[in-house]
């Protein structure tokens, strides 16, 4: 009897390919170099199929069968993960093209079930957030701090508390890289929300990204400071549920239950309305939503 394939494909695997096997190494790879995770995937399927193939080989050999014995046979198998490592992974073959379907698949977020964000710009709604990220302690935090605030914004705007962490998780890169006053105290605007010619409150003027025509421009902006992250959270939902260019969005989104089904309604909602001018902005706060909606599953 054939030894088992699980054992047969990890005997003849370097030592880091037989680590990555396990989730949680592979995981652990793919926050340092998402690319290279899928490479390794891919690497991994590749190596499968190889030995698959030398034991249909095998099989479909003629034997005599005079010296077969388990140990000639163990040596047989031990010698088709040799060659099946040896023949893995080169330029060109098959784990080339399993790692360009799975990007093709995974679209521009691939890797992004394994893999950490990259920083968001300092809280400008149009500052790109990465892809989903793992539920890392620091983002577990972020959302406990900020839960109870959602909660009392939540009941003033509808909207669901889980949507608005995520999004000023969003805004500031997980409380990373918030906005800052000019003597670098934090300015509590999680949300990104600029100050317009309507805001009589503090400022806090800072370099960030806008997008005219799809292109990306650095420009100086006046953005609108609080004393708190509560009073940001409040005047975010004040202006969400005041707000003519929102209130659809807002009227959509009280009536529904939190899924990736209305993150993605309220995230292309709130690009249609204008919240910011990044083409790619529903695609990446929906992402981080459902990070948050994930978290919350777990905590629970």
């Amino acid at each position: 009897m054939s030894a088992p394939l699980a054992s047969a494909s990890t005997a003849g695997l370097p030592s880091s390919a037989s680590s990555a096997l396990a989730i949680g190494d592979l995981r652990s790879a793919a926050a340092r170099d998402p690319k290279a995770a899928i490479k390794e995937v891919a690497k991994q399927f590749e190596a499968l199929f190889m030995q698959q193939l030398m034991k249909s080989m095998r099989e479909a050999t003629v034997s005599s069968g005079m010296l077969d014995n388990a140990g000639t046979q163990l040596g047989t198998e031990l010698l088709d993960t040799q060659y099946a490592t040896k023949l893995t992974g080169l330029p060109g073959g098959l784990a080339d093209a399993i790692a360009r379907q799975l990007e093709r698949q995974m679209g521009p977020g691939a890797a992004a079930a394994f893999a950490a964000p990259a920083p968001a710009e300092p809280g400008h709604a149009d500052a790109p957030a990465g892809a989903i990220e793992p539920l890392a302690p620091k983002q577990a935090d972020f959302v406990r701090s900020h839960q109870g605030s959602a909660r009392n914004a939540e009941a003033l705007s509808g909207i669901p508390a889980a949507f608005m962490v995520a999004q000023a998780a969003h805004e500031s890169g997980w409380g990373r890289r918030e906005i800052r006053n000019a003597d670098g105290s934090s300015s509590h605007n999680l949300f990104g929300i600029k100050a317009g010619a309507g805001w009589t409150g503090p400022v806090a003027e800072i370099t960030t990204t806008e997008y005219v025509g799809g292109e990306a421009h650095k420009v100086t902006a006046k953005f609108r400071a609080y004393a708190s992250y509560d009073e940001s959270f409040r005047d975010y939902a004040r202006l969400m549920k005041e707000s003519p260019r929102y209130a659809a969005v807002v009227a959509q989104v009280s009536q529904a239950v939190a899924s990736a089904a209305s993150a993605r309604d309220f995230a292309q909602g709130l690009q249609r309305a204008g919240y910011a001018t990044d083409p790619a902005y529903a695609d990446k706060l929906s992402r981080v939503i459902n990070t948050t909606l994930r978290m919350q599953r777990v905590a629970t």
